[in-house]
């Protein structure tokens, strides 16, 4: 998907996110996350937010439970590269199903750095810091089914889905 110049504010942006998402559990990293997470708080009864610490995301990281969206702020400006990609790697790796990732000019991040870790381009937004990107990850989508794997085109059809190595 190549990005597109949105008129929406980042938090507009984030509240339609979780609108289409409709989680039951959030975790969120930063000042915009954070008050777009409370204000969905606010309106969905049994909602569960985690946030993690700016400064030190990875410090309390390990989640106990699958989250269904991670929202992120303000948080990867602030951190050297292997700490931030630290971060939206294990995120990710812990299942989270989508995660949307709002980031300003930083001179470590590169487009290419998160299309490596599986993130696409969504769109880019004007704010009063300036300009911010979003990437979003789906684990719906991420790795699209291919029609070459399945049991037909396996050496051995009987073994599929019998035997990991």
């Amino acid at each position: 998907m190549t990005a597109s110049r949105d008129t929406s504010t980042p938090r507009e942006t984030l509240a339609r996110i979780i609108d289409t998402a409709r989680p039951e559990t959030l975790l969120c990293c930063g000042s915009i996350a954070g008050e777009v997470a409370e204000m969905w708080q606010q309106h969905k009864e049994g909602s569960r937010i985690r946030t993690l610490d700016t400064s030190d995301p990875n410090a309390t990281l390990k989640l106990d439970i699958v989250q269904d969206l991670a929202l992120i702020s303000d948080t990867l400006e602030h951190l050297p590269h292997d700490e931030g990609a630290l971060l939206l790697g294990q995120i990710r790796n812990y299942g989270t199903h989508q995660i949307a990732v709002l980031v300003g000019e930083a001179p470590d991040w590169a487009f290419t750095d998160f299309i490596g870790l599986g993130f696409r381009r969504h769109a880019e937004l004007d704010s009063d810091k300036g300009p911010l990107t979003l990437y979003t990850y789906n684990l719906d989508t991420y790795n699209h089914k291919r029609a070459w794997n399945n049991p037909r085109n396996w050496a051995n059809p009987e073994m599929w889905g019998k035997a990991w190595w």
